[in-house]
Order: C-alpha cells, then sequence, then structure tokens
C-alpha cells in the first residue's frame, strides 16, 4: 500500500509529460490558439462611431473591401505599443480599410488617447459592452483581423502587432 502512495506523484509526473511531449510534437503554438471564425464570414455587427453617434457602420460596409479591424482601448498598454504602425499601415497600404473598435472604454478616454496619439483608422467603431468583441471571439486586448473583399477572415492575431508580423504574415495576404 505504501508503494502505491509513493509511485502515485511519478505516475502523475509521467503522464504530465507525455501529453506535454505529444502538445509540443504537433507544432501547436500557445501564443497562437485557433480562431473558430478563421476563414469564415464576419460576424454581424453595428457599431456607432465613436465621434458621431448617428454614424453607424454595419458588417455589410465592409463589402468588397479588405478590411483590418482592431480591437482596442485607452487603458491596454500593447494597444499603445502597437498604435504607431498603424499609422505605417494605412500609408502603405492605402487600399486597406482600416476599423477600429474602441473596446470597454470611456468614451471621453478613448477620444482623448485617439487625439493625444493620433487616429490611424478609417472608423472608429464603439463596443462599450464588449459584444462586439464577444461575436468575433476577442480573448483580450489587442486583436487584429485581417478581412478580404468576399467578407472572410481570413488572418487573427492576438497581441500588439509588429513590423516583422506585417511584413511576413499580414503583408502576403495582401
Amino acid at each position: 500500500m505504501n508503494r502505491i502512495f509513493l509511485l502515485t506523484p511519478l505516475i502523475v509526473l509521467l503522464i504530465v509529460c507525455i501529453f506535454s511531449l505529444i502538445y509540443l510534437l504537433t507544432g501547436k503554438d500557445p501564443n497562437k490558439p485557433p480562431s473558430a471564425l478563421l476563414n469564415k464570414s464576419v460576424p454581424i455587427f453595428e457599431s456607432s462611431s465613436l465621434y458621431n453617434s448617428n454614424e453607424i457602420i454595419k458588417t455589410k460596409d465592409l463589402q468588397n473591401k479588405k478590411t483590418l479591424i482592431n480591437f482596442f482601448a485607452s487603458w491596454c498598454s500593447p494597444c499603445k505599443v502597437e498604435h504607431p504602425l498603424f499609422f505605417e499601415i494605412r500609408k502603405n497600404y492605402p487600399e486597406l480599410y482600416l476599423l477600429g473598435f474602441n473596446h470597454k472604454d470611456p468614451t471621453l478616454d478613448a477620444k482623448k488617447y485617439l487625439k493625444d496619439d493620433g487616429n490611424p483608422y478609417h472608423f472608429v467603431g464603439v463596443d462599450s459592452d464588449g459584444l462586439i468583441a464577444l461575436e468575433f471571439g476577442v480573448f483580450g486586448l489587442p486583436e487584429t483581423y485581417l478581412i478580404n473583399e468576399e467578407g472572410t477572415i481570413i488572418y487573427k492575431f492576438m497581441g500588439p502587432l509588429t513590423k516583422d508580423i506585417l511584413k511576413n504574415e499580414i503583408a502576403p495576404l495582401l
């Protein structure tokens, strides 16, 4: 009986190691969890503009536009790190429509953030209750999605974008 009791931790450790090894050998990157929406249509949404509540953007407004959607907030430090890159994207890819969703952020804070740091987006939607992000399956901020002209999500990135990610992963899809 004592022998079984002493071997139990060793058996549990062995099982954990085997599962970890299988996970590592399958080549899955824990920083890139799969997206249920990848290669599927953009979720149906409607959002008012951060600057003018009478201005509305809807899913159908993205038809025939290659669109980069970015979920951000003024309180999000990684969002501030990636923010300057969106100005480069707008300059270098003028055919790409940039849609920002201000996520769970007070309007005044978001406006101040975009006034101070600049607004690279063609349209800034409000997602004050987080329901649009929920439809997209957002795990945390920032998150970025690339949508093709047919309205299909062809790329998703979790975390702050970098020049390397733009060059190696997004640009080839444009």
